[in-house]
Order: structure tokens, then sequence, then C-alpha cells
């Protein structure tokens, strides 16, 4: 008989997932609406310290200790540098790009992924999951142009944000069999936090502005408060979903987050991408779908071949 464990509940999964691509706009978006109220630094430093201070009593209560084997620590520095270093790149694209642009152009991760796994991991990816990335490329390069005649370099702040997430997910894959995934964000959260204190004495004492620390006003602290708090949820139900479906599942689910964060940005900001802008969203979505379907079939004959393939200690 079949038992029934937390991975047979993909609905769930689905639905925590719906979640993650709601909430995650909604965050930007506040982020964006802070932009040009508070120094860059400020925001990173709440956000970061409201995943402490959310997730450490989680996982207390949880039962799960902080502690990260020192095997990890060098690991998990990095995991928490690329995750500062993402965090504040996308935070500076949201001041200069529409809401669904900055999303759509970061979206290109997954190909940088698929990129990284086979020059630098030697995974086997194949020329059709390859050909799926140079279209993506392409629907990138679309979304960028009209952003760049506007704003110059500040439009490639989104795919610094996807290279750095390419390689902070390269890490945490590294290290996500041998450690919980609530404790590390806890953690996470607790080392950045502390890293952002002496940037700001720097910040100060060498009066950059992105990192002078300043007394944000009544109403920015509300939204400070929001912005982490509605980035810290939106990952625990991330990490809750891959609990209850598996990522193949869930994973087209994400690009969801491209459509809502452009009714986001309507809703809020009247902004909508042009011509051009829509038809790079459309060709960067449809291909990302297409590497998924590959990924998918990829894993599936592989565990087809698994199943039927004799065991070494069967009789001839």
């Amino acid at each position: 008989m079949k038992q029934t464990s937390t991975l047979d509940r993909p609905l769930l999964g689905i639905a925590l997932m719906l979640g993650f691509c709601i909430l995650i706009p909604l965050g930007d978006a506040i982020a964006k609406l802070l932009a040009d109220r508070v120094p860059v630094g400020q925001i990173v430093f709440v956000r970061f310290a409201a995943q402490a201070l959310i997730l450490v009593p989680v996982s207390l209560a949880l039962g799960q200790t902080l502690a990260i084997p020192r095997r990890f620590w060098g690991p998990v520095l990095l995991r928490t540098l690329l995750q500062m270093g993402g965090i504040t790149a996308m935070f500076n694209a949201l001041r200069y790009l529409p809401l669904a642009d900055a999303v759509a152009i970061a979206f290109v991760m997954p190909f940088i992924m698929l990129l990284l796994g086979k020059y630098v991991l030697g995974e086997d990816v194949g020329l059709r999951r390859l050909a799926a990335c140079v279209v993506g490329f392409i629907g990138t390069l679309l979304v960028i142009q009209p952003s760049f005649a506007v704003v110059g370099l500040n439009a490639l702040w989104p795919l610094a944000v996807a290279v750095i997430f390419a390689v902070f997910m390269l890490v945490t894959r590294k290290i996500a069999k041998d450690t919980s995934p609530i404790p590390l964000q806890a953690v996470s959260g607790l080392i950045a936090s502390v890293l952002m204190l002496p940037l700001f004495w720097i910040g100060q004492s060498w009066d950059i502005a992105t990192l002078s620390p300043a007394l944000p006003a009544q109403d920015s602290w509300t939204l400070l408060a929001l912005a982490g708090g509605l980035g810290t949820l939106a990952h625990l139900l991330m990490t809750w979903s891959l609990r209850y479906a598996p990522a193949s599942t869930l994973a087209s689910m994400q690009y969801l987050e491209i459509p809502i964060a452009t009714l986001v940005g309507w809703w809020i900001f009247n902004e909508l991408p042009n011509t051009l802008a829509s038809l790079g969203i459309g060709l960067t979505v449809a291909a990302g779908l297409y590497a998924i379907l590959r990924e998918h079939r990829a894993a599936k004959q592989a565990s087809l071949t698994a199943a039927t393939s004799p065991s070494p200690e069967a009789p001839a």
C-alpha cells in the first residue's frame, strides 16, 4: 500500500507558491515606493532584520537549532553575501525601471543557471534547452532596450540580480540537503543585519548617500515593516511549497510573478510595458516554460530508465 506523506499534497504546494508569486511583487512595489524616501542600504537592512526577527522565533518554536555545521560556515556566508547583493541590486533596479520590466528581466536567471550548470558543474544540458536559453536572452534584450534608451546603464540592474541569484541558487543547492531552510534563512538574516552595521559607518564617514543612515518619516516606517514582512513571508511560502509538491510542478508557476507584477505596477504606479517590452516578456516566459518542460521530461525519462534497469545484484 502506498504511504501518504507531505509530498502527496500538490494542491497545497501550488497554493503556497501562488501566495509567493503574489507577495513578492507587492513587496517589490513597496520597495519602489520607498526608493525616493529611504536610502537603499536602510531598506536592505530592514529586509534582513525583519527576516531574522521573524524566523529566529519560528525556528526555535519548531525546535530547530540555529547552529550551522562548521564545514558550511563559508558557503552560508557566501550565500548571505549573494542574497544581500541580489536584493540590493533589485531595489536599485526598482528605482529606475517599471516593476514588470525589472521582474521580467530578472527572470533570465533560470537560463543563467542552466548555463552555469552545464559549463561550471558539468551537468547534462541538451541542445533544445540551450536553444531556449538563447530565446530567453533575446526576450530579455527586448525588455531591456526601451528602458536602456531612457535610463542608460541603470537598466542593467535586473541582469545583475539574475546573475547574483543564479550563483546564490547554486550555492544553496550545494548545502540544501544538509541544512534546514528556516534556520538557514534565520541565520542569513542575522549575519546580513550584523554586516550592514559597519557599512552604515562607512557610508556616513565617506558620505555615501545609499549607505548613509537617516531617520525615516513615520509613514516610511510602516512601508519598511511591510517590505520586510512581505519578503520574509513570501520566501517562507516558497520554502513550504517545496515540502508539499515537487519542484518540477512548481517551477512553471513562478512565471505567474510576471503578470502579477504587471498588474501591481499598473495598479500602484500606472505603468504598463510598451509593445517591444511586452514581446520580450512573452518570449522570456515561453522560453522559460519550454526549458521547464524539457527538464520535467528529462527527469521523468531518467526515472523510468532507473526503474526499468536491472539491479546489479539480480541474477542473470
